[in-house]
């Protein structure tokens, strides 16, 4: 589906935004989803302010590409109401999309054009005026570093290089919001920290809002705030230190001799519920670092070593779902598969 707009195309020269620093930028209210018998939205409300780095943190199937896709028009929702810079995501589909960048988790460049070609296709699509064509190119490819790489075949580009010529392509109308979905999905862990270092940068460039879908703890940690989503609902909403701040718990991990005895000893000793994790007894508690030598006076299991850490994001999603992020994962592929094989025993 191309996003085409041609006429009355938000030019190059208007970078500044429109509408108060109070006003949402996107503004969404009892949005739901459903796909047959799966509701993979269910009633979802959130606000995104001006500026911001907001993300969508949850596992694969958790809901956040299809939230994505209704945001950029590229779905209907079934209920509900969602708004971008403004406009209606239903009704001002044309409004909506002359005011968005999109990186989508797979790439769409042509891989047969040059980078500059892909960009000036991009350009013609969104009507940005001739004029501020080369100057704008030049500055989005300088500022992911792929000026020099310009006349290149995208073919020719790593899968990190790829992603960064499709960020700069969404910055070429000089969008109000760039959505990226997972946007360093796949790269190793160099290629993702250069991403985001590009990403980083951009807030000082330009001015814009980021939304983006991400199931990796650490790139939520860039953001301004997050959104904690599983099972097609916001669970938790607010800056990555206060979720964490929340818990006020830190993480304990210990390895035994027993680790089935020290779990049981845990309990009966302290009353603390632990598991294994990790190849390690993990648990929670409150000042972790005042309890450690406690442990060791009273605790019946030797114990070979033994760490403690501050609540990390990955603690803030157990702590409201109830599963870690990778397992959640794990399950939610598992129940796509058990759903395609009962689609295809309907045939």
């Amino acid at each position: 589906m191309a996003l085409h707009t041609s006429a009355g195309a938000r030019t190059v020269a208007g970078l500044a935004g429109s509408g108060s620093g109070r006003q949402p930028v996107i503004a969404v209210a009892g949005l739901t989803k459903r796909y047959g018998e799966v509701e993979a939205v269910r009633g979802i409300d959130f606000e995104v302010a001006r500026g911001e780095t907001f993300g969508f943190l949850g596992p694969n199937g958790a809901g956040k590409t299809t939230t994505i896709k209704i945001l950029c028009t590229l779905a209907n929702a079934t209920s509900g109401t969602a708004s971008v810079a403004g406009h209606d995501a239903a009704r001002e589909r044309d409004a909506v999309r002359r005011n968005i960048g999109l990186v989508f988790q797979d790439t769409t460049l042509d891989t047969y054009l040059t980078a500059e070609q892909n960009l000036r296709f991009h350009a013609e699509l969104y009507g940005v005026p001739k004029a501020a064509v080369a100057p704008r190119m030049r500055q989005v490819m300088d500022m992911v570093g792929l000026w020099d790489r310009k006349d290149h075949l995208v073919s020719t580009f790593s899968g990190g290089m790829q992603r960064r010529l499709e960020i700069a392509r969404g910055l070429l109308h000089a969008p109000h919001v760039l959505f990226l979905d997972e946007p360093t999905v796949g790269l190793d862990p160099q290629t993702r920290s250069s991403i985001w270092q590009y990403i980083n940068e951009l807030k000082g460039r330009e001015d814009i809002t980021i939304f983006l879908t991400t199931h990796y703890m650490d790139e939520a940690e860039n953001c301004d705030r997050i959104a904690i989503i599983d099972h097609g609902k916001i669970v938790a909403i607010d800056t990555p230190e206060a979720l964490k701040a929340g818990i006020g718990m830190d993480r304990v991990q210990i390895h035994t001799a027993d680790d089935p005895a020290a779990i049981a000893a845990l309990a009966e000793k302290f009353g603390i519920e632990a598991v294994t994790r990790e190849g390690a007894v993990t648990f929670s508690v409150a000042a972790g670092e005042q309890f450690v030598p406690r442990l060791f006076a009273e605790f019946s299991v030797p114990i070979r070593s033994v760490s403690v850490s501050r609540p990390s994001l990955d603690d803030v999603f157990m702590s409201y779902t109830g599963t870690t992020i990778r397992d959640a994962e794990a399950s939610g592929t598992d129940a796509m598969r058990q759903m395609a094989a009962r689609f295809r025993g309907r045939r």
